[in-house]
């Protein structure tokens, strides 16, 4: 039956406002999402210029450390670099020399630095003990067993080269360098790597002094 046109304007008329134009203000198409920013790239010029004035001294022009307390960078992951100095600047890794140096740079700096240094060509280590160096290699590649000590190879690579983003790389780090760092997990000094915490809790002084020995010369 058709209504006469003074009921149907009537009715128009008695719709809530949210019914009549609900259709005009729901866009017909969603605004699509803002795209994220394009991540800057790193300024290895800027890197190199910031290294040299600040890293050098400690760790050699190249990045290869002739200290062996002071780790070789050259050829690090540089993100685990960056990781590394941004714990250093938040406390989360304590070293009074290394944590004065962080707190000058800025998450540009450190990203530059890391991938400059990290283009840089590592030079090979040696290992030096050679009643050690069996224990360590076992260690390294095999694990410990009895203890569920897992084998460094698993995370670090069988010839310590890491995995980039995850694991550094080992391969002929300073022996000095490594065993210290391996002692500093063990004894709740350095936090800043839960699982190597939890291993090198495992470890005595003359497994690590093996290990260290042996990654010296991985190449």
């Amino acid at each position: 039956m058709k209504l006469p046109a003074c009921l149907l304007t009537a009715a128009f008329l008695a719709m809530p406002a949210s019914t009549v134009f609900a259709a005009e203000e729901k866009p017909a198409h969603p605004a699509a999402p803002a795209a994220a920013p394009a991540a800057a790239k790193p300024d290895l010029a800027q890197g190199q210029a910031k290294f040299t004035a600040v890293c050098a001294a400690c760790h050699n022009a190249d990045g290869n450390s002739a200290i062996p307390a002071n780790p070789k960078l050259a050829q690090q992951h540089p993100e685990y670099l960056i990781k590394q100095l941004q714990d250093f600047k938040a406390g989360k890794r304590t070293s009074p020399i290394m944590q004065g140096f962080a707190a000058q740079l800025s998450d540009a700096d450190m990203k530059n630095i890391a991938y400059w240094v990290a283009a840089q060509k590592a030079k090979p280590g040696f290992a030096k003990d050679k009643e050690l160096v069996t224990l360590g290699e076992r260690i390294y590649r095999g694990g410990i067993a009895e203890r569920q000590v897992a084998a460094c190879a698993g995370c670090h690579s069988p010839n310590g080269a890491g995995i980039p983003s995850q694991f550094p790389r080992l391969s002929g780090q300073h022996a000095d360098y490594t065993a210290a760092q391996l002692v500093a997990f063990r004894n709740g000094v350095r936090t800043n790597g839960v699982q190597m915490v939890q291993l090198a809790f495992k470890l005595s002084d003359r497994e690590i002094k093996a290990v260290a020995d042996y990654i010296a010369g991985l190449r």
